[in-house]
C-alpha cells in the first residue's frame, strides 16, 4: 500500500511534535486530524494560547480535535468515525485502548530516547543530568504501559558536552520527521516488525520535572553540578539566591563551567575582576550565564561591566 495514501491522525502538542507533523504534511501525507490539548488561559492576562501542534495545524488547513476527555463516548465515535490507517503520537498524554486500538496499521509513539532507557517524561532533561554522551529516538507501538511498546525504528544521536535542553532538543526535533517517515512506510508495506522490550524497567528513568527534583544540590561534583545546570536550562531554570549584605535576589544559572584550582567555602560566590566562582561542598565552578528577575539571560561577564556588588564574597542559597 503507497504510505501516501493512509489515513493518519496525529497526537501531539508541543513544538517538538508541531515540527514533525509540518514535515509529514510538506512530504504530502493525508492528516485527517490533529488531536491536541485543550485551549488554556495563560500569561498574566490570562488569554487564551493555542498549544503550538493546534497553530501549526490550523496554518496547514488541518482538521482538529481537542478532546477535553479521551475516553469520552463522543470523542471515541468521533475518532471511529475518521477510520484512521496509522496513528502518530508526538509528546503527548497516555491514550487509552479504545484509540491506540483503532488503526489498521498501529498507532505508533516518537519518543526522544533510545529506549528502553529514559522511559517517562522528561528524556532529555534525564539524559544529560546523567552525563549520558549519547541518546537518540525511538518509534514504538502504544500498548497499555508508558513507553514500553514494542520498539520499531530508532536513531541515535551524540550528546555534546556544550549541549543544554534547548540545543539538545533541537538537534532531536530535527531528526524526527525522516524516522516518522520511515516508519510509516515500514508499517504500511509490512517491511517492519516491532521488538518487544525488556518487561523490567531499566535504572535509566525519565520521570516528570518537579520543585523536588529540579532543586540545585550544592553537595554534587562539579561534573554533576554542571549537568544538573544543562539539563535545566533553558526551562525549568535552575533557580537560586544571591544574597548581597541584607539583599536576596532570585536567579536562574543557566551555564557553568569548570574552575581549576578555585578553594571557595560551600555556598560562597567569589569574584575575580569579570569572573565569578561558586564553592561546592568538594569542587568549585565557575557561572558563566545567568538571569536576573525581569532581564533577559546575560553572560556573567557582560554582566560585571555594568553591575558592581557592594562585597567581593556573595553568599549563594538554594531555593
Amino acid at each position: 500500500m503507497n504510505a501516501k495514501t493512509l489515513k493518519i491522525a496525529f497526537f501531539g502538542t508541543p513544538e517538538f511534535a508541531a515540527h514533525q507533523l509540518e514535515f509529514l504534511v510538506k512530504k504530502g501525507y493525508r492528516i485527517v486530524a490533529v488531536i491536541t490539548a485543550v485551549d488554556k488561559p495563560a500569561g498574566r492576562g490570562k488569554s487564551i494560547k493555542y498549544a503550538v501542534v493546534k497553530e501549526t495545524a490550523l496554518k496547514l488547513g488541518l482538521h482538529v480535535m481537542q478532546p477535553g476527555n479521551l475516553k469520552s463516548k463522543s470523542f471515541i465515535q468521533s475518532y471511529e468515525a475518521l477510520d484512521v490507517d496509522c496513528a502518530i503520537v508526538v509528546a503527548f498524554r497516555m491514550l487509552p485502548a479504545a484509540i491506540w486500538k483503532k488503526t489498521k496499521f498501529g498507532t505508533f509513539n516518537l519518543h526522544a530516547s533510545l529506549l528502553p532507557a529514559y522511559r517517562g517524561a522528561a528524556p532529555i532533561q534525564w539524559a544529560i543530568r546523567n552525563g549520558e554522551q549519547l541518546t537518540g529516538l525511538t518509534t514504538f507501538l502504544i500498548d497499555d504501559r508508558i513507553d514500553t511498546g514494542g520498539i520499531l525504528l530508532q536513531q541515535a544521536c551524540a550528546i555534546d558536552s556544550s549541549d543544554n535542553t534547548q540545543t539538545l532538543h533541537d538537534k532531536l526535533m530535527l531528526m524526527g520527521g525522516p524516522l516518522i517517515e520511515e516508519t510509516i512506510v515500514g508499517l504500511s508495506t509490512g517491511t517492519l516488525t516491532a521488538r518487544q522490550q525488556p518487561e523490567e524497567p531499566t535504572e535509566k528513568q525519565a520521570p516528570k520535572l518537579t520543585k523536588e527534583n529540579t532543586q540545585i544540590d550544592l553537595d554534587l561534583s562539579a561534573s554533576d553540578f554542571i549537568n544538573l545546570i544543562r539539563s535545566l536550562c533553558p526551562y525549568p531554570g535552575a533557580k537560586a539566591l544571591i544574597k548581597e549584605d541584607h539583599q536576596e535576589t532570585v536567579i536562574k544559572l543557566l551555564e557553568v563551567g569548570y574552575a581549576s584550582s578555585k578553594t571557595i567555602e560551600k555556598n560562597h560566590l567569589m569574584i575575580e575582576g569579570s569572573r565569578i566562582y561558586l564553592g561546592l561542598k568538594h569542587d568549585s565552578v565557575e557561572l558563566l550565564r545567568w538571569q536576573f528577575p525581569s532581564k533577559k539571560p546575560t553572560s556573567v561577564k557582560d554582566f560585571l561591566n555594568g553591575y558592581t556588588f557592594k562585597t567581593p564574597v556573595l553568599m549563594f542559597s538554594t531555593l
